[in-house]
This record gives structure tokens, sequence and C-alpha cells, in this order.
């Protein structure tokens, strides 16, 4: 009897190693939390053939229509096996949200389905959310293979804001395989503070003007014209390096009140609108630049023109926060970093690329120069306006990024 209990519990091993990591093979769970000021929210993903195994239930087998069928079903058992409690043992509350199934296609895996499940939970009034057990073991309670993988999406008090798939490791639940128990699952966070918050949003919105190649070449457009003077409706000559800077600083300036403007709005969702129109919008505003920069189209018009414009780009920016669930105060801060964020990386493109155009401009070769930048902007921004459209990528916006 004793060797097949050692036998069992090399096999357990065994199936335990050949899953280890944080990716999302099958038969792994995973949890991704988002730590607010007052609560945690999250998302639990489940593949379907395990939680079939553990439920007996043909969830995988008959998936059309799950939610509609066992709604009720699963979540009654999700909230049986979702136990958060704080140190000395007093319960959290847990609510479940919106439960949706997904398809997932994967070359390592091979194609499956998981459950997704949206949920909150809460502390009791006055205890710490940052230091808790996360009693989980949905599947693994049946599946001693199983494991349940906890990753950190968002805690913005440590700087945590994610706005793609990478996520902050926490840990493993998993079989303690010596005791054969499931043991709660230990969650201690370092605490964090505002500044790590404001310093990573501030990061933020420089990472969003870097990786955004359409408002770093509309910036660019508006700068190919900025120290010229409009003569007989052409491009003429250069205006002198005062008018030039001049000039360029109440571009700039109009441009930054503009989409600081919609920014906040948007933010705090006094604004809102669909995010494809928006996109489709910023093309236009560049191809307009752009045609701008090739011929004078709105002479002595373009402070108001490049206010309207940051209106528009405004509101893109705004997308990247709007999501956040975030606490009034840490709202307002993030809204003053990102934004700072932004003007620096624009501070620094000008800072870059204006000096070196001002001495471009005092050549012959210039004209030239500023048509060819044009026409590439127009042909930019029009392949950007039909992949925004078609909603997928041409050719040209593949060889932009």
């Amino acid at each position: 009897m004793k060797y097949i209990k050692l036998i069992f519990g090399l096999l357990i091993i065994l199936c335990l190693a050949n899953n280890n990591g944080f990716s999302h093979p099958m038969p792994n769970s995973v949890v991704v939390l988002n730590i607010h000021e007052k609560n945690i929210s999250g998302e639990i993903q489940i593949p379907l053939s395990e939680l079939q195994t553990a439920i007996g239930m043909g969830v995988n087998d008959n998936s059309q229509n799950l939610i509609g069928r066992l709604g009720d079903t699963l979540r009654a058992y999700l909230l049986k096996h979702i136990r958060p409690k704080s140190f000395d043992g007093k319960p959290w509350t847990t609510q479940l949200g919106e439960m949706t199934v997904l398809e997932i296609k994967s070359k390592l895996t091979g194609d499956y389905k998981e459950l997704v499940v949206e949920f909150t939970m809460s502390p009791p009034q006055f205890y710490d959310l940052r230091n808790f057990y996360f009693d989980y073991d949905a599947v693994l309670h049946q599946v001693a293979s199983h494991k349940i993988l906890i990753s950190i999406k968002q805690d913005w008090q440590q700087g945590i804001v994610s706005e793609d798939s990478t996520f902050q490791d926490v840990g493993v639940i998993s079989l303690d395989v010596p005791t054969g128990k499931i043991f709660p699952f230990q969650i201690s966070l370092q605490q964090g503070s505002a500044w790590k918050g404001f310093k990573n949003m501030v990061s933020l919105g420089i990472r969003h003007i870097v990786d955004g190649t359409d408002h770093i070449l509309f910036l660019l457009t508006l700068l190919l014209p900025a120290m010229l003077l409009v003569e007989d409706k052409q491009w003429g000559r250069f205006s002198g390096n005062k008018s030039s800077l001049l000039n360029l600083l109440k571009i700039v300036t109009a441009f930054t009140i503009g989409h600081s403007l919609t920014l906040f709005l948007g933010t705090i969702q006094w604004l809102s609108f669909p995010s494809k129109p928006i996109e489709i919008l910023i093309a236009i505003t560049i191809l307009i630049s752009a045609f701008h920069a090739f011929r004078p189209i709105y002479p002595k018009k373009e402070i108001l023109i490049a206010g309207g414009f940051g209106l528009i780009h405004g509101l893109a920016f705004a997308e990247t926060l709007t999501n956040l669930q975030l606490s009034t105060k840490q709202m307002i801060l993030s809204i003053f970093g990102f934004n700072i964020g932004i003007e620096l990386m624009q501070l620094f493109i000008i800072l870059l690329v204006f000096p070196i155009l001002i001495v471009l401009s005092k050549t012959p070769y210039y004209k030239l120069f500023r048509q060819v930048g044009a026409i590439m902007m127009i042909i930019f921004a029009l392949a950007w306006m039909v992949e925004r459209i078609q909603e997928k990528p041409n050719f040209i916006t593949q060889m932009i990024n």
C-alpha cells in the first residue's frame, strides 16, 4: 500500500511538472486580478474539458448556448469554490459578473474552449485588501493534476497598469502532494503609493506616443510647413527663426489644449464615442494636415485647426484610461501624469526634428523634401483609413509598423 501511494504521488508530481510556467497551456486555469482602492476585480479562465471532468456535466461536449442553459448552475458552483478571506478568517464578499465561452486557437495545445468569468471581491470594512487568502479550488478539488495560475493585470499603487497581455505573475495554486490537500493561496502585495502610480502613468503616456505611429506622423506633418510663409497661395520662403519658433509654439499649444481637454472629458466619461470612428477621424486629420503641408489649404488658421484636431486625438488618448476603474484621486493623478508623458514625448520629437527642418528650410532642397514628405503622409493616412474601415491591416500599414 505504501508503494502504491508513492507511485501515485510521483505521477502527480510528473503531471504538475509537465505544466510548469505561467503560460496558458491546457489543462491550466488562469486567474487575473485587478487591484483597486476598495475592492479587487478579476477574471477566471477555465478550460471546459477540465471543468467537465470536475463537475461531471457535458459542458465541453455540448458547449453551445452553455451560459443560457447552465449559467445559474455554473455560478453556484464557482461561488462555492471562490472563498477569499482575511488573515483572521473573516470572509470577503464575492460577486460574479459576465460569463462567456471562448474558443482558443493554439498551435501549442490545439484548439479548445474555455469559460471566462468576471468577478469582484470586497473585504470587510476597514480590512486590508492587499493581504488576504485566496481560497480557490474550482476544478482542482476533483482533478489532481490541475493548476491555477494567479497573475495581476492592474495594481495602480504599484505602478502596474497593463494595456496588453503581459501580466505580473503571483503564484500557482496546486495540490500539495505530501498532504493531499489544497491550501488557501496567500496573497501579500507590497504597499504602493500615489507617487508610484503617478510615475507609471507618465511612463504610460510616453509609451503611448512611442507606440502610436499615427500620432508621431501627425505631429511631423504639422511641423513640415510651420516655418514657411505663404506666398501666392503657395508655401514660400523661410519666415525667420523667431517667427518659426513663435508659430510652432502657438500650433503645439493649441494642439495640447485640444487633446488635454478631451482627454479629461473622455476619461471621466463626459464624452464618449466608439473607438473605430475616432481612429478613422485621426487618419483624416493626418490626411488634411498632409494636404496642407503640400499646399496651404487653411493659411493663417493653423492654430485653430491644430486645436480642433487635438480634440479628436484627445479622445483616442482617453481610451487608455477609461477602463481602469480608478478612484477619483487616482483618476485625477492618472490624467495629469498621462498627459505629462504625452507632452514630454511630443516635446522630445519637436526638439529632435524641428531644428533639422529649420536648417533644411533655408536650402533650395526643402521644397522637394516637404512635398515628398507630404505625399508620403497622404498615402499613409489613406492606408490607415482603409485599415480602420476594413478592420484589417494592409501592406502599407504593416510596412509603417
